[in-house]
């Protein structure tokens, strides 16, 4: 997955749409509208639970007076997904190993897992594990562009063959009593768009939501998102659906939902690098303003991520570091002087060393940290 975009478009403010309070999607409320997307070797439990925390926004901090019909509920962000899950990985696994894949906690509510596959009754097997498991929510993965995945006729592969996507809607549709929703994108490419059609089946078929990425499988990550066909979506069904793609910012997100009129917005590839996103939304919808973390806000993000890590590095010490050193380059974006902290963690072989080499960057910094904790985004990143 690409870490940066190609000629982002820069959107002002819209002045008459907000991202929605809320969604209800098959009877579980997501409040507000915001969702972490699935994303491959990132949305795992600890990135999740960083998120919750670092989207954590207090509507009193910024003004007494604020509509909590607008506003989220403690977290910015509404919704988050597992990372996807070969589903017939999941449905030979043991289970004892099935927990590697879908452990989750208590305060990530609510939470769905992502599958992917293209056997009816292998992907309803893995849904009916989910279920079991206790998730709120199962989701089907239509969008992976990844060689590996379309190469087995999964993700985006599947495009390719709606009538092998219905017996699938319906096969796990009928395995599960949780909401089932999917995940698209527009289509095989320029010559195929087929989302409206998709989305027309995800409906007839039961499904209680539809997340569409507005970018074909052949553009991958590239180009622009076209979110002309989020709003064609929107106009030919009634369930609810989330756009997703080239959200970067509170001024994008809002700017969907001018364009498209969608009922939600998903983010990826913004989160890694910005983990206050969700919280800015949910300040800009709350305010009309949100906050820019601080270099020292930076710091306690990195540093209680890497501890969250390190809490867990006793069973998977050398995939924990390597976890480290792959989000050092996401997590040091904006940091000015970030190619030599970058290049302290990736020659650290410790996951301890990596820790201190990120306490000694942040050291050497001119700002004192003693003033951090004073300012609203670190507040709230430290969990005060």
């Amino acid at each position: 997955m690409k870490k940066n975009w190609d000629n982002p478009v820069e959107h002002v403010m819209p002045t008459s749409a907000r991202v929605p309070a809320s969604v209800s999607i098959g009877g579980i409320q997501v409040a507000p509208a915001t969702m972490l997307a699935p994303m491959a070797g990132v949305t795992d439990t600890v990135f999740r639970r960083f998120i919750r925390n670092a989207s954590l926004f207090s509507r009193e901090s910024d003004s007494a007076d604020v509509d909590a019909t607008i506003t989220n509920q403690q977290s910015g962000c509404g919704l988050i997904m597992t990372e996807f899950t070969s589903a017939d990985g999941l449905s030979r696994m043991r289970e004892s190993k099935r927990k590697r894949y879908l452990t989750f906690y208590d305060d990530e509510h609510p939470i769905a897992a992502q599958l992917f596959g293209s056997n009816p009754e292998t992907l309803a097997d893995a849904a009916r594990i989910v279920q079991d498991t206790g998730f709120d929510m199962v989701d089907l993965n239509l969008g992976c562009p990844a060689k590996r995945v379309v190469a087995c006729n999964g993700g985006s592969g599947l495009l390719r063959d709606l009538p092998l996507i219905g017996t699938i809607f319906e096969a796990v549709r009928s395995a599960v009593t949780i909401p089932f929703t999917v995940k698209i994108r527009l289509g095989w490419n320029d010559n195929h768009i087929i989302c409206v059609e998709l989305a027309r089946l995800a409906q007839e078929s039961g499904l209680a939501a539809v997340s569409v990425h507005a970018r074909t499988r052949e553009q991958g990550y590239t180009g622009q998102a076209r979110w002309e066909w989020i709003a064609a979506v929107k106009d030919a069904v009634t369930i609810p659906v989330i756009g997703n793609g080239d959200v970067r910012t509170p001024e994008d997100a809002a700017a969907l939902i001018a364009e498209t009129n969608c009922d939600g917005v998903m983010i990826g590839r913004a989160a890694p690098a910005n983990p206050w996103i969700f919280r800015q939304i949910a300040q800009y919808t709350a305010t009309g303003r949100y906050d820019q973390p601080t270099e020292q806000d930076r710091y306690r993000m990195v540093r209680m991520y890497f501890e969250m890590l390190l809490a867990e590095s006793d069973a998977n010490g050398k995939e924990i570091q390597g976890k480290m050193k792959q989000f050092a380059s996401w997590f040091t974006h904006g940091v000015a002087g970030g190619a030599a902290l970058r290049k302290s963690i990736y020659e650290a072989k410790t996951g301890e060393t990596i820790l201190s080499a990120v306490e000694q960057f942040f050291e050497e910094k001119s700002q004192p940290f003693a003033a951090c904790g004073e300012h609203p985004a670190a507040v709230a990143l430290a969990g005060n």
